[in-house]
């Protein structure tokens, strides 16, 4: 079985925390995840999601402490997800999504209202535990 590793930020910002649909063309389609992305060849993984963070959504990130790592195995992939918080260098930088269907900042508590992906589904538990 294919395994495929993923380097996946919490952004905050005010309070909140930035999610983002998958288009309906990806596996899973049409689900909400943290941003990210897989590594290339001789990248870290924060060094990974600094990458797709800037290529995605182009914005400049620090990112932060690993907070936790899930797998999960659909019927295409294991998917292996590694949290990480992120900060933007520049809050008033506006994100300008290139890979989703739909962005969106939400509180924590508003985490469960959106139908995330398998695979970020104990990553979401993990983040709303720490209310």
């Amino acid at each position: 079985m294919k395994h495929i590793q993923v380097a996946a930020a919490v952004l905050q910002k005010d309070g909140k925390i930035f999610i983002a649909q998958r288009p309906a063309n990806k596996l899973p389609p049409l689900k909400w995840e943290f941003p990210g992305g897989k590594p290339e060849a001789g990248e870290t993984l924060p060094q990974a999601l600094k990458r797709e963070l800037r290529e995605e959504l182009g914005i400049e990130t620090v990112i932060g402490d690993f907070i936790a790592q899930t797998t999960y195995i659909y019927d295409f992939a294991q998917v292996e997800i590694n949290l990480f918080y992120a900060t933007m260098q520049d809050e008033n930088v506006t994100i300008v999504d290139t890979e989703h269907t739909a962005v969106a900042w939400v509180f924590r508590n508003e985490l469960s209202n959106y139908d995330f992906a398998p695979a970020d589904i104990p990553l979401l538990k993990h983040l709303t535990a720490e209310i």
